[in-house]
């Protein structure tokens, strides 16, 4: 009769074998290209000894093209749970030293369960795909087990953080999953992902191109909008990702953690960092440093659309998530990428309880016929839809120009801001007043004998009367025009107010955006 003992061996030794996955030859291949074994990745980017696997022992049940004789170590994933700052989160990462990391029917319904564990503990789930792709030996099983993950990661969706990190290839019907989650995380010269290969490319279309070039981390990170965080090394990755934890909730229940608040430490002084001469650019994540506990600052997409500035910081120890247009570059003006960049970003703080603070300085929509047959009314009305949807606190500042419809999509009182400041630099108006004086005094303008003098005159007289804080003040539009220094404070005071906010709408099964 076999003793416990023995049996306890047995069972080491079995873990032991699955655990190395597809062998020695396949790690040190997996290491030659740079890249941590996915085992290795998990407890590299879990607390230390937190993790706690399960499905070790799932096999694969393919029966044809010779799979009935192949021995696949945990079908290719690593499922289970562990911390990261000491909060819970469910964990997956595919195994590319075992048959690619080929899907495979065992190996998604290992993903699922992990989701579904994820759904019903409410705890972020994390997802790192290294994958060939849909194991072709299982023809509609692998199908099959991609949609079970993208319906999981639809009915998750707004309910708990979901995180992708590519760590590999992605290719083909294996990219839907991260591009349905929050956030997706690449990695300089390791991570690839597209829906159809450079092989395919080139026999169908003649083309040449490279798989960096096709869908390299950096391409996704700065072209295609895919990817919200870019990182140089796999180290610098799982840095990235604690840090976003840190300022999430774990779930749709509940708040980010609060922390001791700091004072902001940049040495510029507000006041000096927005210059008078509207034409002139300058970065507003400055004025969020200035504002912002700390002086930090955690931005999200970086590299595209980059004139929005979205991103997490603290107020007063609360996570509070910053939308702020950009004059550096594009003068700070809204276009196609840019709405869906920050309406996106301000659903996923609607949806987590985090609130959210807007710094306004732009000149309207991005005007031209590329544009206009992009659909910018269409993606444009994307940002209406989420600031007008959201019911947590939004506070807005209009530190300079509010020109237009990009003054009303920028969180305006007409969409449901609870708070309105503008710096006293602010031109709130229907356009430029250079465009306004040149419609409205065109004939004086015309007529003058010196029409450069008559110009300045008008345009002044327009700021006058009509480009300035007050007259949306005088009106309720804003609830009061403060010096740039009183901005932190009041700020604070604003968040604390709205601490408890409560704000219904017409119940319904879901609102229709305009995706």
């Amino acid at each position: 009769m076999t003793s416990l003992r023995q049996n306890i061996l047995a069972l080491r030794k079995k873990k032991a074998i699955i655990e190395m996955g597809g062998g020695e030859a396949a790690i040190e291949k997996q290491v030659a290209m740079g890249k941590l074994t996915a085992r290795e990745c998990i407890l590299a980017l879990l607390d230390k000894d937190s993790f706690h696997e399960y499905d070790l022992f799932v096999e694969h049940d393919g029966r044809d093209f010779g799979m009935e004789k192949k021995v696949l170590p945990g079908d290719g994933v690593i499922t289970g749970t562990g911390t990261i700052l000491g909060a819970p989160v469910c964990i997956y990462a595919q195994d590319f030293t075992v048959a690619g990391g080929s899907l495979g029917l065992k190996h998604a319904r290992k993903i699922t369960k992990i989701m579904d564990h994820a759904l019903k503990m409410k705890c972020p789930i994390i997802g790192i795909n290294d994958s060939g792709g849909a194991r072709i030996q299982e023809g509609v099983g692998a199908l099959a087990g991609y949609g079970e993950i993208f319906y999981r990661n639809t009915i998750a969706s707004g309910v708990i953080p979901q995180i992708s990190l590519i760590l590999g290839p992605c290719a083909g019907g294996a990219v839907y999953s991260p591009a349905l989650t929050d956030f997706v995380f690449v990695v300089e010269n390791i991570s690839k992902m597209f829906i159809t290969g450079p092989n395919v490319i080139k026999t169908v279309l003649g083309e040449d191109i490279s798989m960096e070039d096709l869908g390299g981390a950096r391409v996704h990170a700065e072209i295609t909008g895919n990817a919200h965080f870019y990182a140089q090394s796999e180290p610098d990755c799982f840095a990235q990702i604690k840090k976003l934890i840190s300022l999430i909730p774990g779930n749709n229940s509940q708040r980010a953690k609060k922390i001791t608040p700091k004072e902001p430490t940049i040495k510029k002084n507000i006041e000096q960092i927005v210059p008078a001469d509207p034409k002139q650019p300058y970065d507003v994540r400055d004025v969020i440093r200035c504002i912002a506990d700390g002086s930090e600052f955690l931005e999200i997409q970086e590299l595209w659309a980059a004139n929005i500035v979205i991103g997490f910081g603290r107020m007063g120890g609360e996570t509070v998530g910053f939308v702020a247009n950009q004059p550096m570059v594009l003068a700070g003006v809204l276009d196609c990428d840019s709405s869906d960049k920050a309406a996106r970003f301000i659903r996923f703080c609607d949806a987590f309880n985090i609130p959210i603070v807007t710094l306004e300085d732009m000149p309207g929509y991005l005007p031209g016929v590329d544009q206009e047959h992009a659909g910018v009314i269409r993606h444009g009305a994307k940002m209406l839809y989420a600031y007008s949807e959201a019911t947590v606190p939004k506070i807005t500042v209009i530190l300079r120009k509010a020109y237009g419809g990009g003054y009303i999509a920028m969180n305006s009182r007409h969409l449901g801001a609870d708070f309105m400041f503008a710096w006293p630099s602010a031109e709130i108006a229907v356009m430029g007043p250079e465009g306004a004086a040149n419609i409205i005094f065109r004939k004086e303008i015309m007529e003058a004998e010196d029409q450069d003098a008559m110009r300045q005159e008008k345009v002044k007289e327009y700021i006058e009367k009509f480009a300035n804080p007050y007259v949306a003040a005088s009106k309720g539009f804003i609830d009061s025009v403060i010096e740039p220094k009183e901005t932190r404070s009041l700020l604070l005071h604003a968040l604390q107010v709205s601490a408890l906010k409560g704000e219904s709408r017409p119940q319904k099964k879901h609102g229709i955006p305009p995706f």
